[in-house]
């Protein structure tokens, strides 16, 4: 019998599962205010609930292809400090995608926080895609906060996607990403994020490339506006015979301030790590053509926003 979900819990799923949508069946588990509100598992993923602290444990056999397991979680408590521990187990040769993310939903006056505390144990030749977003909303004066920490650990010739999201109305958040690569590995990492007013965003990110002929893929984009504030600082760290890219562009707007700090470590004669970073402002040119199509400055801004984080 699939649990009863008010309107705001449908409302903040909508935008934090927004691809096929959340849906109470196959693999899945439904975190609200702290609690497992309900859960499903399948032949060949296992979702069970920790029993030394709050969180579970995932576990996908080999025979997995193509299937999904959504975990999102929604805060709708003002004042609640929800800290989750989750733990994947990817067993050799398995091809999953992960779907993940957290919406607060503050109406109150008191911070609202979830800090999701990830970790992902990648078998030898699987493929994991994880997509995670990150979304904050109501009329309260408490601040919508959410720190991430994610640890990725991955056997030879695996391969992860890490596609990250922050949408718009968190206050606060820390990100603290940190991923070991075996020989063959393959990483692919793309992180979008959006600031307003005066929220602040601060991103670490580490990569060790340990494995011989590994690779890692690091791509950040991100808005400022207002009075907001980003830092970023993703790096590489060449272990072995391996490559790396690192690309940060970030757009500025109104009195944001955005810090950008690519850092890359190589610690082997064939270890080859490139990075790239830019800050600017929106294209005047780009400006003034949407604007002959009859768009207003602000309309205008927004396409560029859009299409600039898509």
């Amino acid at each position: 019998m699939p649990a009863l979900l008010d309107k705001i819990t449908e409302q903040v799923l909508r935008q934090i599962d927004s691809g096929s949508g959340f849906k109470q069946e196959g693999a899945f588990n439904l975190r609200q205010n702290g609690i497992s509100l309900c859960h499903g598992s399948t032949e060949h993923i296992k979702i069970k609930k920790k029993e030394d602290k709050p969180g579970i444990d995932v576990y996908i056999d080999g025979d997995t292809k193509g299937e999904q397991v959504h975990i999102p979680v929604v805060v709708s408590a003002s004042g609640m400090v929800d800290i989750v521990y989750n733990d994947f187990y990817i067993a050799d040769g398995a091809d999953v995608t992960i779907v993940a993310g957290c919406g607060i939903h503050n109406s109150g006056c008191d911070e609202s926080r979830h800090d999701g505390i990830h970790a992902f144990h990648v078998g030898k030749g699987a493929n994991v895609r994880y997509e995670e977003k990150h979304y904050g909303e109501g009329e309260g004066t408490g601040a919508r906060v959410l720190n991430p920490v994610t640890k990725i650990y991955m056997e030879e010739d695996s391969m992860f996607t890490l596609d990250t999201a922050q949408i718009k109305g968190v206050d606060s958040t820390v990100r603290e990403t940190e991923v070991t690569m075996g020989a063959g590995a393959k990483l692919y990492v793309v992180e979008k994020l959006m600031t307003h007013d005066n929220q602040k965003a601060e991103s670490n990110m580490a990569v060790y490339m340990k494995g011989e002929d590994s690779s890692a893929q690091i791509i950040s984009r991100s808005v400022a506006k207002g009075s907001s504030t980003q830092v970023f600082h993703p790096r590489a760290v060449g272990e072995a015979k391996c490559h790396a890219h690192i690309q940060c562009d970030s757009i500025i707007m109104d009195e944001a301030q955005v810090r950008s700090i690519p850092e890359i470590d190589a610690r082997h004669l064939d270890a080859a790590i490139i990075h790239e970073a830019a800050i600017g402002r929106i294209n005047n040119e780009q400006l003034i053509k949407l604007r002959t199509f009859g768009m207003t400055e602000e309309e205008a801004e927004g396409v560029i926003v859009e299409a600039f984080l898509n």
